[in-house]
């Protein structure tokens, strides 16, 4: 796991290397092992280190025999060994023991193709000194960040945006229509930043810099194909269970110790019980609905492993959110990306490499809301028009009264009522706080081209579809993978693999939800390593009580003064945002999230666009 940064262009070398330096300086949490840079008259590449395999012999960049390519690589690749003995039956010699020279000599290799090889979570950039172009790739599901600015005839990247922030002449500048799409999603969505024309490769994506032009190519769909399956029901199960523990065995390769993180939910926990290791880590709140440390401790015993776990206080969490926010690079409104910044916190302490859960519920079929289809099956026979009068009287009035959410639910076409895990603000709602429209489309205008694509399938694996390209990496990679990095440590998730991936997406629907629970198939595998209670546990997922901080007098006040703020009138009609937080605290209705969304932005907006960066940059150091 590390951090990688660069930029084409010509120019003085030292003025170069400085800017370099200053871009790897940035990201130094990515990597506090070690560094690297190459350089040639058309390119910088920098790099960061966290050692974890070949601690000796894996610094990069890494070269081909002839020099003629370099690469820089973040992630890991489980499979590297058996490519590796490919590639030297096909006579490609090795000097390192490292899976980022498999990468570079399968390029060689197999070109392009090489990434549908790979086995494991990645973000790389190759340079080809002969043909001066520079070829980078994201794995397939995003588990890895990568950023890039085309600026001229320059193009900068890096796995962080704030090393990108250290180019000279980018002029930082909010961009508007991603915020009103972050208030309907609670992230970032759009292939464009909340800085303006800095973009993200996008999962399962390969990009090429050539002549001063981009081309951006997909090479991976997580397209569902439910009933393709043709196992019986044991043999599905049986397989399900054993490519799992595949999995975990591959995610264990590692050249120091492994941990887990655990919570209460099957996901965690059937990780834990399978991984062999003796380290976990869980974080709590002072509230019973919000500890899952009683659970973490109880299971950890029974297979032999040291359970490490801590109360966080409302204090704490408060204090730690401008300090995430600068980690996150952009907004993330989601709660539970706070708490795994202090599980991941803890585990730092003792390890360099964790397992997590990512991922289970959206091949598996995990989230409650996956019920729905189900639920309003019944009720969706009524005319639509009749359906679309009753929701409408329900919510007629956006906050003030609540509505039955069924009847405004059930009014709506799944098109329009599910953009994926998370959906906040209404068209009408953002626009009645927003100071001024974007001209922002839909939420349902940017799922609509995903939906085309699955619109024979049953509505949950449409449903599971959408957050594989939305919520996925968004909100559940993007917090995973910045919240380790904040604290140098790689967050594997085993459930993200290759192969799990081509079993799971066959799964029918039965096999997945029914009227009472989630996840079927998989509870079932998970009973072979887990009790009948733990495999049935519903999800909680690193639960945090902020609905219940907004309501009390220090929680209401610490937000009161930021949406009263000037920075929060510069974007919003501030007394809409006090309407919304007294409406909350006086118990009328619970807009906890709505409030989060729109707090979390202003913190992020104070730290890049008012200073206040630069004292979490050196702690950093």
């Amino acid at each position: 796991m590390c951090g990688i940064c660069g930029f084409t262009g010509k120019g003085a070398e030292e003025e170069r290397r400085q800017i370099l330096e200053r871009m790897k300086r940035r990201i130094i949490h990515r990597g506090p092992d070690g560094e690297g840079t190459y350089m040639d008259e058309d390119i910088a590449m920098g790099f960061r280190r966290l050692a974890i395999i070949d601690l000796q012999g894996g610094d990069q960049p890494i070269y081909s025999a002839d020099r003629r390519y370099v690469i820089t690589f973040n992630g890991e690749i489980y499979n590297y060994r058996e490519l590796r003995d490919q590639l030297k039956a096909a006579g490609y010699a090795f000097y390192t023991d490292s899976d980022t020279e498999v990468i570079l000599h399968g390029y060689e290799a197999w070109g392009k193709e090489v990434l549908h090889r790979l086995r494991g979570m990645f973000a790389f950039v190759i340079w080809d000194s002969k043909e001066r172009t520079l070829w980078a790739a994201r794995d397939m599901f995003g588990i890895k960040p990568f950023y890039y600015l085309p600026a001229g005839d320059a193009f900068v990247y890096g796995s962080e945006i704030k090393s990108i922030l250290e180019y000279p002449g980018y002029e930082r500048q909010v961009n508007r229509e991603a915020l009103e799409q972050y208030l309907s999603f609670q992230y970032s969505v759009l292939p464009e930043t909340f800085f303006k024309g800095i973009f993200k490769l996008m999962p399962g994506h390969w990009l090429l810099w050539k002549d001063g032009s981009l081309t951006i190519r997909r090479y991976f769909d997580p397209l569902p194909t439910p009933g393709a399956c043709r196992l019986s029901h044991a043999d599905l199960i049986d397989a399900i269970d054993s490519t799992l523990k595949e999995s975990v065995r591959y995610h264990m390769v590692s050249d120091v110790e492994v941990a887990s993180l655990l919570s209460s939910g099957v996901d965690s926990s059937y990780i834990t019980a399978n991984f062999g290791g003796k380290q976990t880590f869980t974080v709590g709140f002072d509230y019973e609905k919000y500890n899952e440390i009683p659970y973490a401790k109880t299971l950890s015993r029974q297979i032999g492993a040291e359970n490490h776990s801590r109360i966080i206080s409302s204090e704490e969490y408060w204090e730690a959110l401008p300090r995430i926010q600068y980690y996150m690079d952009e907004p993330l409104a989601d709660p539970a990306a706070n708490a795994l910044y202090f599980v991941d916190r803890e585990a730092a302490s003792r390890v360099k490499v964790v397992l997590s859960g990512e991922g289970a519920d959206e091949l598996f079929g995990g989230y409650p809301i996956y019920h729905e289809p189900l639920s309003l099956a019944g009720y969706q026979k009524i005319p639509a028009g009749i359906r679309k009068a009753l929701g409408a009287a329900a919510g007629a009035v956006p906050f003030h009264i609540p509505g039955p959410g069924f009847l405004k639910r059930g009014a709506l076409d799944l098109e329009e009522r599910f953009i994926g895990n998370a959906n906040i603000f209404t068209v009408p709602q953002r626009r009645r706080i927003l100071l001024e429209e974007t001209g922002a489309g839909t939420p349902a205008s940017l799922t609509a081209p995903a939906y085309a694509k699955v619109s024979d399938l049953d509505e949950t694996s449409r449903m599971q579809y959408i957050d594989l390209l939305f919520w996925l990496q968004g909100d559940i990679l993007l917090k995973a993978d910045k919240m380790s990095m904040a604290h140098s440590l790689e967050s594997r998730v085993p459930f993200l693999d290759r192969e799990v991936w081509a079993l799971a997406r066959q799964l029918p629907l039965h096999e997945k939800v029914d009227d009472t629970n989630t996840k079927i198939a998989f509870r079932e595998a998970a009973r072979r390593s887990l009790t009948v209670a733990q495999s049935e546990k519903k999800k909680l997922g690193f639960p945090v009580p902020i609905r219940i901080w907004l309501r009390e007098s220090d929680g209401y006040e610490r937000v009161k003064t930021l949406f009263t703020s000037p920075e929060a009138g510069l974007f919003f009609r501030t007394d809409a945002l006090v309407e919304l937080l007294d409406i909350h605290r006086s118990g009328r209705e619970d807009l906890s999230r709505h409030i989060w969304n729109v707090y979390t932005f202003l913190l992020w907006y104070g730290i890049y666009f008012r200073g206040g960066e630069e004292s979490f940059a050196a702690a950093a150091l």
